[in-house]
């Protein structure tokens, strides 16, 4: 016959050693447990992708849903086509798990969701391969300083919307002052040479986007862009029909050439 108090030591050490192996299974799996601790603690609701619309828009029969926390290029720009197509090969025709945010829907009554794929976030896929920008407009969330890790990971990879523009002006063309308050945007030719930026494109995070019309800057010389509609000058160009172009709460100004190459970018 076995002893009480025999049987509770070994109960307690059976325990333990239960507790040591879990935590040494969750050091090993930490990415795995620490995705499906995010899945589980979000509101989350099975989906299935009917339609790709585009690079961050999805069908999923009675409801579209906008991809949080990204932007990919519109019709027209460069890496529309790859992004949409990246969506399509992922998860189109497929059963997925959507996880939500502060804000259920937008303006246009579309769902705002992450879009999981298993224990993959499709929305930090399209950015690591270069498909996407991080777009937070709303203000930051729990995925923000991930998804901005993989924005910087792409720059270092050097991939589609992060490749850097070989221009020779890339280099030396500098982003002197932003300023959120008074809306401009100041860029300086630290170039021994004139600097063509003619089709050269400014743009935030979401759809705000200003192209350079036909435009030399002296070297040594200053260009501020600000919002507005009166003429240009050779000093000072209009940012046309927008109510504000520079986000006070915070966003990311990209420059890129007229191959659509990044040539700057400064979060503020």
């Amino acid at each position: 016959m076995v002893k009480k108090g025999k049987g509770k030591r070994k109960i307690k050490t059976e325990t333990i050693i239960l507790i040591v192996a879990l935590i040494v299974l969750f050091i090993i799996n930490y990415p795995f447990f620490d995705n499906l601790l995010k899945n589980f603690l979000d509101e989350s609701q099975p989906a299935f992708v009917e339609r790709v619309i585009d690079g961050d828009t999805i069908d999923i029969g009675n409801s579209t849903v906008r991809l949080l926390g990204i932007n990919t290029p519109e019709r027209g720009e460069i890496y529309y086509s790859e992004a949409k197509e990246f969506l399509e090969r992922e998860i189109s025709n497929k059963n997925v798990t959507l996880g939500f945010s502060k804000e259920r829907y937008d303006r246009y009554d579309r769902i705002l969701a992450y879009v999981f794929f298993g224990n993959r976030n499709i929305n930090l896929e399209l950015i690591e391969n270069g498909f996407a920008n991080y777009y937070f407009p709303s203000g930051k969330d729990r995925y923000y300083d991930e998804f901005a890790d993989a924005w910087r990971n792409c720059i270092n990879n050097n991939v589609n919307l992060c490749e850097a523009s070989t221009n020779s002006c890339a280099s030396c063309v500098e982003l002197k002052k932003l300023d959120a308050k008074n809306d401009k945007i100041v860029l300086y030719n630290g170039c021994s040479f004139q600097c063509d930026l003619t089709d050269w494109i400014i743009k935030d995070e979401g759809r705000k986007k200003f192209v350079f019309p036909r435009f030399l800057l002296n070297n040594g010389g200053e260009v501020s862009i600000v919002n507005g509609s009166k003429t240009d000058t050779s000093s000072l160009l209009y940012w046309r029909n927008e109510s504000y172009i520079l986000t006070e709460t915070g966003d990311t100004i990209f420059l890129r050439d007229s191959f659509g190459k990044l040539v700057l970018w400064k979060s503020y």
